[in-house]
């Protein structure tokens, strides 16, 4: 694959993404740019599963830290991130340090993390795992929560159910990825976990999308073409500008589901 041939490094997200380098769909209600549409979607999961001073907080496939430090920077709480990406974890574990933040970004394997937490947190980590680790993933959210506590998980997702994602996405991008689509997170969570709420904002992805694409182009002549040729770019603008258009075709959502173990009392999660 391409993602084989050519290591992508945290230069290209740097030109791509908002500041806080966060790679997941933003919420564009009330926001006029990537930035403000990336904080408003980190601060609507923050009130949904109602951080405070003193929770204690996972984050399952954390990226660049983008929500972990967002998290212990505006609601006071304790974060542990998990990334399998070593340059990730770099970035991220010193973009936290430097704010003298309690936040720790762990290269570590989802299925490995042990503890109990007040609230398990995900943004774009499930339509990677595959579908047969559907059902593993939120086991691990499962154990990983406290009997009180509360998990929110954000993912892409698609209208009916596959077991594959599409050529090209798997060959060039993203290996062994594939959106779910509502009957797999059910059958996913059955018997473990209880549905609280089910957001869909997968219109905001066309939004987001563009001006990820917009910020390539711009900074595209300042990276080094020795590893981003015109090659990459052209399978660059196709995969930022047909993911816009099946968000704008309604084919592909982007779900926030927050979920809690069972016999727990409803949360107050309804934050839009």
């Amino acid at each position: 694959s391409l993602h084989d041939a050519l290591p992508i490094w945290n230069d290209l997200y740097e030109a791509m993404l908002d500041p806080r380098m966060v790679y997941t769909c933003a919420y564009w209600k009330g926001a006029s740019d990537l930035a403000g549409a990336q904080e408003s979607k980190l601060d609507l999961v923050c009130r949904k599963v109602g951080l405070g001073p003193g929770k204690r907080v996972l984050d399952l496939g954390c990226g660049w830290g983008g929500f972990a430090i967002y998290a212990a920077e505006k609601y006071g709480c304790e974060v542990l991130g998990v990334t399998i990406a070593r340059e990730q974890q770099r970035w991220g574990q010193e973009r936290a340090r430097a704010k003298n933040l309690p936040v720790e970004i762990r290269l570590n394997d989802y299925r490995e993390v042990e503890g109990q937490f007040d609230v398990v947190v995900s943004l774009g980590m499930l339509e990677h795992v595959g579908w047969k680790n559907h059902r593993t993933f939120m086991e691990v959210v499962h154990r990983s929560l406290k009997s009180d506590g509360i998990a929110l998980v954000h993912t892409i997702g698609q209208n009916r159910s596959a077991h594959h994602a599409t050529p090209f996405v798997h060959k060039h991008l993203f290996p062994n990825a594939m959106a779910p689509s509502i009957a797999q997170i059910g059958r996913a969570m059955e018997d473990l976990l209880v549905m609280e709420d089910w957001h869909n904002f997968g219109p905001d992805y066309y939004p987001t999308l563009m001006a990820w694409w917009q910020n390539f182009d711009r900074n595209y002549a300042a990276l080094d073409h020795s590893k981003y040729d015109q090659r990459f770019y052209r399978l660059w603008r196709f995969y930022l500008q047909s993911g816009g258009g099946i968000a704008l075709a309604r084919d592909g959502q982007l779900w926030q589901v927050v979920m809690t173990k069972s016999r727990r009392p409803q949360p107050d999660c309804r934050c839009v």
